[in-house]
């Protein structure tokens, strides 16, 4: 049921992105355009996205376990770092740049946009060569530190 729960879940994000039209890179660039022809659609787009989030966590305050029986995980807060700030800056170069950010990617990708399939292997890329970084970054700390392996 999990699964079926996720795929739904899923679907619903990627129709909804599509027929907000926030698939279309041109649409997303239309609101980081603030000096030119500004788009505000995708301020409502993330209104509505905090709302139906906020409404998530406040159902969700004090369980333990989802509807669906999962163990509820929510991380605690946590300092804005280096590597916060970095990566942040990183992610919105990308986003402004392409005007694609990782869910409307997967949505190009399912239809075969070029444009799409280049963000999700360049994506795909920068995870792999941060989990081969955060690796030797493990290893290095826990040969400086052994108490603490």
């Amino acid at each position: 049921m999990y699964n079926v729960a996720s795929f739904a879940a899923g679907l619903l994000f990627g129709v909804g992105l599509i027929l907000a039209g926030m698939a279309n890179p041109a649409k997303v660039l239309g609101f980081l355009d603030v000096a030119g022809a500004w788009d505000p659609s995708l301020a409502l787009v993330m209104a509505g996205a905090v709302g139906v989030g906020a409404a998530a966590f406040a159902l969700m305050r004090g369980k333990t376990h989802t509807l669906l029986g999962a163990p509820v995980r929510l991380q605690g807060a946590r300092k804005v770092d280096r590597r916060l700030v970095v990566g942040s800056l990183v992610f919105g170069a990308g986003w402004g740049l392409a005007g694609i950010c990782p869910g409307p990617a997967l949505v190009l990708a399912g239809q075969a946009s070029a444009k799409g399939l280049a963000f999700l292997t360049a994506m795909l890329v920068g995870n792999a060569l941060f989990e081969v970084f955060e690796t030797k970054k493990v290893k290095r700390a826990s040969r400086a530190h052994p108490e603490h392996a």
